[in-house]
C-alpha cells in the first residue's frame, strides 16, 4: 500500500522541525554565547544530525533567524491587504508595531529585551539580520508599485522601501521600539525639520 501523506502534514512537519532547531539553537547561544556554540552541539540538543541542521539553516547565523521568509510574507501583505482608507504608510507602520507586540508576547518583555541585547552584541549576527532583512526591498518595492498602478517601482519607492526596512534595524538596537518607530513614520508623514526649528514655531516666534 503507497503512502500518501498529505503535503500539508509534510511541511508542517518540517516547520516544526525547524522552529525546533532555531529555538534550542538560541537558547544554547545565548547560555554560552553564539561563537562558544557548534552546529554539532546545537545538533545533538535538538536531536537531530548535522546534516538535518544544515538541510533547514545554510549557515550558523540563519539558525537564530527562522522565520525571514514569513516576515517578508506578512510585510508584503500588510500592503496588499490593508484596509480601505489605510494608507501604506500606516499600514506599514502598524505591522511593524505587531510585530513588536508579538515579540513580546511570545517571549516575555524580559527575554525580548535579552534577546536584541545578545543581537545587537554579537557582530556576525546583527550583520546577517540586516542583509537578511534589507534583501526583501525588491519585494516591498514591487508590492508597492502594484498598489499604486505602476509598472514597476519608481526611484522614489525603492528610497522609500529602503528606509522603512532601515528603521526596523534602528527599532532592534533600541529599547523603547515604540518611540522609535513613532518618531521614523513622523518623519515619513511630515517631513524633518531640525529641533531648534521646531522648538522656534512651539513658542511662536
Amino acid at each position: 500500500m503507497t503512502n500518501t501523506e498529505p503535503l500539508g502534514r509534510r511541511e508542517r512537519k518540517k516547520a516544526a522541525t525547524r522552529k525546533n532547531i532555531s529555538d534550542v539553537a538560541t537558547m544554547l547561544f545565548l547560555e554560552r554565547g553564539f561563537d562558544n556554540v557548534s552546529i554539532r552541539e546545537v545538533a545533538d540538543a535538538a536531536d537531530v544530525s548535522p546534516t538535518t541542521v544544515f538541510a533547514h539553516f545554510p549557515q550558523k547565523e540563519a539558525l537564530v533567524f527562522d522565520e525571514d521568509d514569513e516576515q517578508r510574507d506578512r510585510l508584503v501583505s500588510a500592503v496588499r491587504d490593508r484596509a480601505d482608507g489605510v494608507t501604506i504608510n500606516q499600514a506599514i507602520r502598524d505591522f511593524y508595531v505587531v510585530e513588536v507586540g508579538a515579540n513580546i508576547d511570545e517571549h516575555g518583555n524580559d527575554v525580548a529585551r535579552i534577546f536584541l541585547t545578545f543581537l545587537n552584541e554579537t557582530p556576525a549576527l546583527r550583520e546577517y539580520a540586516a542583509k537578511m532583512w534589507l534583501r526583501h526591498e525588491d519585494a516591498l518595492s514591487d508590492a508597492i508599485a502594484d498598489e499604486l498602478g505602476l509598472p514597476e517601482p519608481t526611484a522614489e519607492i525603492r528610497v522609500y522601501a529602503r528606509f522603512v526596512l532601515q528603521m526596523q534595524l534602528l527599532v532592534n538596537e533600541h529599547e523603547d521600539q515604540l518611540e522609535i518607530l513613532d518618531a521614523g513614520f513622523a518623519v515619513l508623514e511630515s517631513g524633518w525639520a531640525p529641533v531648534e526649528a521646531r522648538i522656534v514655531e512651539s513658542n511662536g516666534r
